[in-house]
């Protein structure tokens, strides 16, 4: 039986769809429940950001997660395929009629995603004071916590509603599926079979 770590939302019920139809039957998460066993996998529900944690211990033989997350988790997994679902952009984002100056000695940015800005910052030899916030990120430069953000978009709508402006885009995410290395060595027959049929099924969208 292979594991499955899935993302609760949106990236779930797209994968399960995908599972749907390579195996030709219905995948659904009773209500309120954390697991599915079915058709020889078990899925677990998990928070976005502890599926890399889940495929790390091996607790998961694989997982499906945002590239943001797992270039903010930088973990030693195995990167199997780019499943071309959760399309979003990690961005820059400031109040509307401001410009980033870059002059200033310290740039005061707030974010989940510590890592990817420390790197982006980091490589434009700009030095910031990292304000690590676990939500609201959009109300950090309204009330003068920060200079700027860095925050998940997909469409900037809510950057917009909240007075923001994207100025920069540091990366553009989708859902990757995602291997543990010894999972992927003790089970690479099912893992690998798994792997071109989920590939057949996105050449097909």
């Amino acid at each position: 039986m292979l594991t499955v770590a899935l993302p609760k939302g949106r990236i779930a019920d797209e994968t399960l769809a995908i599972f749907e139809k390579i195996f030709n039957r219905s995948f659904c998460f009773d209500d309120r429940k954390l697991i599915l066993e079915e058709g020889g996998f078990r899925f677990l529900l998990v928070r976005n950001q502890d599926v890399p944690a889940y495929v790390l211990h091996q607790s998961a033989d694989i997982g499906v997660v945002g590239l943001d997350v797992l270039e903010e988790k930088d973990e030693d997994l195995l990167r199997l395929l780019d499943l071309n679902i959760g399309k979003c952009k990690v961005c820059v984002g400031i109040q509307e009629g401001k410009e980033i100056d870059y002059t200033t000695p310290e740039l005061k940015v707030a974010t989940k995603m510590v890592n990817i800005a420390q790197k982006y910052f980091s490589k434009k030899a700009v030095a910031v004071d990292i304000i690590k916030l676990y939500g609201s990120i959009e109300l950090a430069p309204l009330v003068g916590l920060c200079d700027v953000i860095v925050d998940v978009v997909e469409t900037g709508a809510t950057m917009k509603q909240n007075g923001l402006k994207v100025i920069e885009t540091i990366m553009e995410s989708s859902a990757y599926l995602i291997a543990n290395k010894n999972s992927f060595i003790e089970k690479k027959e099912e893992i690998t079979t798994l792997y071109y049929k989920i590939g057949d099924v996105i050449k097909e969208k």
